[in-house]
């Protein structure tokens, strides 16, 4: 068994859909340790050429791993060398869907990035608004938001916001309960009144001691005790205004984002279904 690879993600755009769908694959590896290097902006046989020679020189004879995104025949031609493992992600697909739809692709990269310019624009706004509405900023501005994301300090709301914001384009806030809030088991007006934007987020007492605890050593804010206390709190909140609730203990951030895109989706249609009726 290998101990060490060296893998480089290959791309004629950005080369950010080669990484990730590289890295979702050797993730299932985790004993081997991957020394990575992504390589954008193929677009020519010369880039094409360059890359390789680099790869060859970087890695010669331990047989890289190479993920590409490229669609150029003539480019994955230079790429595909008997010294190296070539991955080609798109292609393969691409072929395949060629043969079934009956018609001719395109085979640009970054294509659908410059047909979109709404698409790309809505996540510039939802970036910008993120940003600006984090930890608890700019309540009064909630009624622009498309999900509101609740929890007690420390239960990840802000790298879900910004993987919302920046990968999703949707327009996220967070507010972080704080004793103000949880004494009085009681939500400021501004969340109250775009409640069917709400969702909570939490995690075990365990959890977020150990992250308070690496952030502020030794505190009141940081022991265990009040960890459960604040927890059992928010909880309390939560049923009382009927908020759904997504735990983000032992989730990724892509997995707790994911989640809360689709629990906005599900209250977005219970919300039409009511309108309907009433």
């Amino acid at each position: 068994m290998w101990k060490s690879k060296d893998v480089y993600f290959l791309s004629g755009s950005t080369g950010i859909l080669a990484e990730d769908l590289g890295k979702s694959l050797l993730c299932q590896f985790p004993e081997i340790s991957f020394n990575e290097e992504k390589l954008p902006f193929i677009r020519t046989e010369q880039d094409a050429w360059n890359a390789l020679e680099h790869i060859l020189e970087q890695s010669s004879g331990r047989h890289p791993l190479v993920f590409s995104t490229i669609m150029n025949p003539d480019l994955i031609a230079i790429l595909d060398a008997p010294e190296i493992e070539f991955f080609n992600i798109c292609d393969t697909y691409l072929t395949r869907l060629e043969e079934l739809l009956e018609a001719k692709p395109l085979r640009e990269s970054g294509f659908s990035r410059h047909l979109d310019e709404t698409t790309m624009a809505q996540r510039v706004s939802a970036i910008q608004y993120c940003i600006s509405h984090d930890d608890g900023s700019s309540t009064k501005d909630y009624d622009e938001a498309e999900v509101i994301l609740l929890g007690v300090s420390r239960s990840g709301k802000t790298p879900v916001s910004v993987y919302l914001a920046t990968q999703m384009g949707i327009k996220t806030a967070n507010y972080p309960l704080v004793c103000d809030d949880l004494n009085v088991y009681r939500l400021p007006a501004d969340i109250v009144r775009n409640k069917k934007r709400v969702i909570a987020l939490s995690t075990t007492p365990e959890i977020l001691h150990h992250i308070r605890e690496k952030r502020y050593k030794g505190s009141s804010y940081a022991k265990l005790s009040t960890c459960v206390n604040e927890i059992n709190q928010a909880h309390q909140i939560f049923l009382q205004y009927e908020i759904p609730i997504i735990m983000s203990d032992g989730r990724s951030i892509e997995e707790t984002a994911t989640q809360v895109a689709q629990e906005l989706a599900l209250k977005k249609k219970l919300h039409l279904h009511t309108k309907k009726k009433g």
